[in-house]
């Protein structure tokens, strides 16, 4: 299993299931090092604000879901979301 791969899973699936366009949805990984790694998130223009939720709750929340799947990893991991 490649490193970061049950991140990408968590953080694509519970994405998708936010937007209206999940088909627009593309994450990312990209190595930080030796155990570390960051998810790029980019949607659809108009699902970016669903995403980040009011005051940035939703995205807080899908960095702890990713942190959460990057701990059972042995790794760390944060999320950018990019438009």
């Amino acid at each position: 299993m490649a490193k970061g791969e049950i991140v990408e899973r968590v953080v694509d699936y519970v994405v998708k299931a936010i937007v209206e366009e999940p088909e627009a949805v593309t994450v990312t990984m990209v190595d930080q090092g030796p155990n570390e790694v960051v998810a790029e998130v980019r949607t659809a223009k108009a699902d970016m604000g669903r995403v980040i939720g009011r005051r940035g709750r939703v995205a807080k929340a899908i960095r702890a879901a990713a942190g959460a799947a990057a701990e059972e990893e042995g790794i760390t991991a944060d999320v950018e979301f990019l438009d």
